[in-house]
């Protein structure tokens, strides 16, 4: 009964005083059904490495070995060996070596009330009390740091912050003080306390050091997470070669032909969705259809921007001079929705699906910092791509940012004299599966691929006059809502 027992066991086994057990552990062993992994470590898997199946079952060992142990300093963040080692608080101070990991137990005050259990016998140390420990003078324990850089406790609390506002960091450090005194982290919590007043703006800055605590301090916070993807998008962009492609549509009639389509693809993507035909009815004569007064000034909005080649032509010199222009095309575009607040940034976080864009507070931060990026972009369409993905992913107003987006892109392609994108109908699904990829994955490469397929159609469209170009669309299936269809050219 005990043999069929450890055998139906997770893959690791944990040896025991009980003299029946280790004969039976040593039998199992010499029969080749189990191995020894370190001493009172043993696993019925013979395939895989001691140092994978010691990692992956890490948490399980550590809870049979050293009941009421405790996750500590760095490890209370982040839950994982960092460069293969682990911090737990015990009652004695020690290293053990196990294969590919090293467990560094740290003699400290008792597991308190605010701690948290975790898996088995573990805890883990509370927000609060984790925040202290990794604000210890960091002493290297085995050539490696027990607690997390100032930089990154700085981003934790920013993070915290966004997340719960002035009432978050304001219960973070009510929750500090009252384990500082339980476990004599008083100088610890002195520092604390520094950094959450100059990240509350009632303490100076100069205690901070990382990039992200400095700006909230300052009053212009960003996405960090955000950041990071419009920096992988930017490395992709160039080191991507992408050919000129000049305007054909430099003429008036044929510029206010594509951008007449510009601006009916662009609001049928949104849900805005007219026939043809009523469309151009609104945009030649100017008049709303009155059952449909706000939709109409969709489309009459988004055409007075994308037909006026001057405004067209007209990017931001510096990061506030960007925030004005979309603002300002924002204004315009949205005029018939009041209830949109147009020209004016979101006052409420918005999501899609399980994508949660940028926070109220970030906005601002996000995309000046963004923009300032964007200015080592070197070919137009790079900066066309990188202004699209950048305004769709911060989402900066409460409606109107998908058209917003593309138009910023398209202006970015016009003052360069390129030829400007159009996103047809049957293209929307990948056109949204490409933006999600990279915001979800971090991948461009969907939507550049993406992107460079719609440039090189778009390109080839014919604007010479409406019924020319209406008819090259119909031919490659451009108005197509059929999720089956593909855009021919």
């Amino acid at each position: 009964m005990l043999e069929k027992n450890l055998q139906s066991l997770n893959e690791v086994i944990i040896g025991s005083s009980r003299s029946d057990v280790a004969k039976l552990l040593l039998r199992l062993k010499h029969e080749g059904r189990v191995k020894r992994l370190a001493p009172r470590i043993y696993t019925t898997n013979l395939t895989d490495s001691a140092e994978n199946i010691i990692r992956r079952n890490l948490w399980t060992i550590a809870g049979n070995l050293w009941p009421g142990a405790r996750l500590s300093h760095r490890t209370a963040f982040e839950y994982a060996p960092h460069n293969g080692h682990v911090f737990l608080a015990y009652k004695y101070t020690r290293k053990i070596c196990l294969p590919g990991v090293t467990v560094h137990f740290l003699s400290t005050p008792a597991s308190l009330e605010s701690d948290y259990p975790f898996l088995g016998n573990l805890g883990v140390s509370s927000l609060a009390r984790a925040m202290l420990e990794n604000l210890e003078p960091d002493k290297t324990q085995g050539g490696v740091a027990k607690c997390q850089d100032a930089e990154s406790l700085e981003s934790r609390l920013e993070a915290e912050f966004a997340a719960g506002g002035e009432t978050a960091l304001n219960k973070l450090r009510d929750d500090a003080r009252v384990v500082a005194s339980q476990t004599g982290h008083r100088r610890e919590f002195d520092r604390l306390d520094r950094m959450i007043g100059a990240l509350l703006s009632t303490r100076p800055a100069d205690v901070l050091t990382s990039k992200v605590a400095l700006a909230r301090a300052a009053g212009e916070p960003f996405d960090s997470a955000r950041i990071e993807l419009f920096g992988a998008l930017l490395a992709k962009l160039n080191s991507t070669a992408f050919p000129d492609f000049p305007d054909p549509n430099v003429l008036q009639t044929s510029f206010s032909t594509f951008a007449f389509f510009e601006s009916y693809f662009s609001n049928y993507i949104e849900g805005t969705v007219f026939e043809l035909d009523e469309a151009r009815r609104i945009v030649e004569t100017g008049v709303s259809i009155p059952s449909r007064d706000a939709d109409s000034h969709d489309i009459l909005g988004t055409f007075a921007i994308a037909s006026n080649h001057a405004e067209m032509s007209r990017t931001a010199k510096d990061a506030e001079g960007f925030l004005e222009l979309l603002r300002e095309r924002h204004r315009v575009v949205m005029s018939g929705r009041p209830a949109s607040r147009p020209g004016m940034f979101k006052t409420h976080d918005n999501r899609a699906g399980e994508t949660h864009f940028v926070s109220v507070d970030c906005v601002r931060g996000t995309l000046k910092r963004g923009f300032d990026m964007a200015r080592a972009l070197r070919h137009p369409f790079a900066r066309a791509l990188f202004m699209l993905f950048m305004t769709s992913e911060v989402h900066p107003f409460e409606d109107g940012n998908g058209r917003i987006s593309r138009l910023m892109m398209n202006a970015e392609l016009v003052s360069a004299g390129q030829a400007k994108v159009l996103v047809p109908t049957v293209f929307r699904q990948d056109y949204i599966g490409a933006l999600r990829r990279l915001s979800r994955n971090g991948d461009p490469d969907v939507l550049i691929a993406a992107m460079n397929r719609l440039r090189d159609f778009s390109r080839r469209l014919s604007c010479d006059s409406f019924d020319t170009a209406r008819r090259q669309l119909e031919a490659s299936s451009a108005f197509s809502d059929d999720d089956g269809d593909i855009l021919r050219f």
